[in-house]
């Protein structure tokens, strides 16, 4: 399907460095010619079309991209994106994690998990028009928040009317636009290959952010739907799927200079965000996350190292903990020698002195201006509490459980009239979640994390509290705590899967006369946080009542002064461009664009996170790098650096050459990159690859699996 262009593209200027922008499909058109100049080979006008090639080929994960390198369904990505699923099938005595995996046949594949998930594109439509047309004028936050958002749910209903698809509304530039997406739900995810840990996750948290880099951070999993070929639920009748468009590994060595793109789903980035609320992510946010991660995180490894089933099933989440934290305090690093904030406010500051000599035409987007930094001081004022709060309500049983009342009570209502995530579409991933509970909770393990929370929360000043808690604690002491945590796991059969699978379908009534503990405490937390939410609620409405405003002038001050203006990432489809190349961090230091198998293997310490596997060692050391080898490195190339513009979200991306190759995958970015969020340097940000030429050794010799190599070889013919 050809995409739905905007009436109206973005003007634009003089346009932006190559490696700078997450750009929209919808800016094809305006950065045809500097991709042809920086070495495409494929007619830009390609990309239009997201069914097509190379487009047709990336997929989704729901939180990483991936992409079909077989017409067969067969899917590569990160390691660490398919790092749950490896982790929902690992054992004490078969701990996959650790060891790898490999399905000899398609019959050995493994369910990488009920909520596992692969999004195909279909179509993007702007629905601008139709958002705006549904918000009352004289409408307050409230209101507005949630016009906006029966008219989200009435657009999604009237997408996903055709069955086996998911659709999705994203908001672009803070609401300026609106795009409704289309994408086919494949819900039978299959793992087909994985790396062992000492390849996959070569250097661990050490390497994390880091360069040079010597990590195998890819996995492959499989697409399945059923004989009809539409997307079903995980059964062993069901057959791999049919793709019409995958990517073929290239065959032309990759070299610095080269041209390469990624196209994927970034997450999220703040790059318009106000200097108020940069401020505030500097000093309290990033700051605040990152020292509770690394505490959660110092119990889990503590317990774990008592308990192997504690140290599976926490893996999956403390690594997710691990990455934030050392990304948040990276950013710190790098807000402070860039002097960022500064650079924040000196930029707000341009834009609000040019607005001021535009005269009444200016005025709005001054007030918008002012009423935006009044809404965000509002939202500090609570937001330690509702953090906390947070943190205690959404862990383990409590949290399940709370999501299962809650479900509970919007069943009482139309389908159409319920809160987003609790309508009749969403009952899929309640059911996922509750049974990925089963092999991500230890009693033990989650008791020491509420005390945790419980104990944070309990130091907070008497007018920052939460009445329920307050009540279900009964005290505000050490021994309260224990108390409480006594009676909320002795008087509860939540932890068993058969006792949770039997409120997935009760009603409110059940909910509220039952005398399990922890679902006593879900029911009497509900109101007071429904509160919480409605006040949330309002004040996004009047957030979008005021963010459009003043980001449409900042786009235009951006035009006005000739600079490309590209949305912040959203969670959307995004393309981004540049070259093969390394940089120089500080005065004498180089860092080359690819790292090689010699480099790996001289890390080895046979100590994890360092424990490359012996077969690999003996591989390097008798250079038997077969067809792999770069003739111009002498060596096999591992990971290599390029100048685009990436987040959280590309991970798993492919890397194309300039005939829409699979070069490689993204799967991180370089220490002084993590900051880009907010502030770009194009200079030193870089994206961190594994290279496809390494994926193949690691598959064809290192930890062999002949049928996947001899399928990803056909697909190349």
């Amino acid at each position: 399907m050809r995409l739905k262009m905007l009436s109206l593209l973005l003007a634009f200027g003089a346009v932006a460095q190559a490696d700078e922008g997450m750009w929209v499909p919808q800016q094809l058109g305006e950065i045809a010619g500097p991709l042809k100049r920086a070495g495409l080979a494929l007619d830009p006008a390609d990309f239009a079309d997201l069914t097509g090639k190379p487009l047709g080929a990336v997929v989704s994960l729901g939180g990483c991209t991936a992409s079909f390198i077989s017409p067969n369904g067969l899917v590569a990505t990160n390691h660490h994106c398919a790092y749950g699923g490896i982790q929902l099938n690992s054992t004490p005595q078969n701990n996959l994690i650790a060891d790898g995996f490999i399905a000899a046949s398609p019959e050995q594949e493994l369910n990488a998990g009920p909520n596992s998930r692969i999004y195909v594109m279909d179509s993007i439509t702007d629905v601008t028009d139709a958002v705006n047309r549904a918000v009352p004028a004289k409408a307050d936050g409230l209101q507005r928040q949630q016009a906006i958002e029966n008219a989200t749910k009435a657009l999604v209903a009237s997408c996903e009317s055709e069955p086996g698809y998911r659709c999705s509304m994203y908001s672009f530039f803070g609401g300026v636009q609106y795009r409704l997406f289309k994408q086919m739900e494949i819900k039978d995810v299959r793992l087909v290959y994985a790396p062992p840990g000492s390849i996959g996750n070569y250097g661990g948290e050490v390497d994390n952010w880091m360069w040079p880099r010597h990590t195998g951070d890819f996995t492959l999993i499989r697409a399945y739907v059923g004989k009809d070929g539409k997307p079903a639920a995980y059964s062993k009748n069901n057959v791999p799927y049919r793709n019409a468009r995958w990517l073929k590994v290239a065959r032309d060595p990759l070299a610095e200079g080269d041209f390469v793109m990624v196209a994927g789903y970034p997450g999220r980035t703040n790059r318009y965000a106000l200097a108020d609320e940069f401020d505030n992510t500097e000093n309290w946010a990033y700051p605040f996350i990152s020292g509770h991660y690394k505490a959660v995180r110092d119990l889990v490894h503590a317990a774990g190292k008592a308990d192997k089933d504690i140290d599976i099933k926490y893996a999956s989440t403390v690594r997710s903990w691990e990455n934030v934290l050392k990304n948040y305090d990276g950013q710190l690093l790098g807000f402070r020698k860039s002097g960022a904030a500064a650079l924040k406010r000196a930029e707000e500051k341009a834009v609000l002195a040019w607005l001021a000599k535009q005269g009444k035409s200016g005025k709005p987007a001054l007030a918008a201006h002012r009423q935006l930094v009044a809404l965000h001081m509002q939202d500090r004022k609570t937001q330690v509490r509702d953090s906390l709060v947070g943190s205690i309500a959404n862990l383990g049983l409590l949290g399940n459980a709370r999501s299962l009342y809650r479900l509970s009570v919007e069943r009482t209502k139309p389908n159409a009239e319920r809160a987003p995530g609790y309508q009749d579409r969403d009952l899929p991933r309640f059911e996922g979640a509750m049974r990925e509970l089963q092999n991500r909770f230890h009693p033990a393990m989650e008791r020491q994390l509420m005390q945790y929370w419980l104990t944070q929360y309990i130091a907070l000043p008497a007018d920052s509290r939460n009445a329920a808690l307050d009540a279900w604690l009964g005290g505000n002491d050490a021994a309260a705590v224990e108390r409480a945590l006594d009676g909320l796991y002795a008087g509860t059969s939540y932890g068993r899967l058969e006792e949770r699978e039997k409120w997935l379908k009760a009603d409110r009534a059940a909910f509220e006369a039952s005398s399990d503990s922890v679902i006593r405490l879900a029911v009497a937390l509900y109101p007071e946080l429904l509160a919480v939410e409605n006040t949330g609620k309002a004040r996004a409405g009047e957030y979008a009542r005021y963010r459009p405003v003043f980001m449409q002038a900042v786009m235009d001050y951006k035009r006005a002064r000739g600079q490309g203006v590209y949305p912040d990432a959203n969670g959307s489809l995004r393309l981004t461009y540049g070259n093969v190349t390394g940089y120089t961090p500080q005065d004498g230091a180089r860092y080359v664009p690819f790292t090689t198998a010699e480099g790996m293997a001289a890390k080895a310490t046979g100590v994890e996170p360092f424990d490359a596997p012996r077969r690999a060692l003996d591989l390097v050391a008798a250079k038997d790098y077969g067809p792999y080898a770069d003739a111009k490195l002498g060596s096999l190339p591992v990971n290599f650096l390029s100048n685009l513009d990436i987040t959280g979200g590309n991970s798993g991306s492919p890397v194309m050459n300039g005939k829409g190759e699979l070069v490689g995958l993204a799967f991180d970015g370089n220490w002084e990159s993590v900051s880009s969020n907010w502030v770009y340097d194009g200079s030193l940000n870089r994206m961190i690859s594994v290279d496809a030429r390494y994926m193949l050794w690691v598959i064809d010799k290192a930890f062999p699996a002949p049928n996947v190599l001899a399928e990803i070889e056909a697909a190349r013919q």
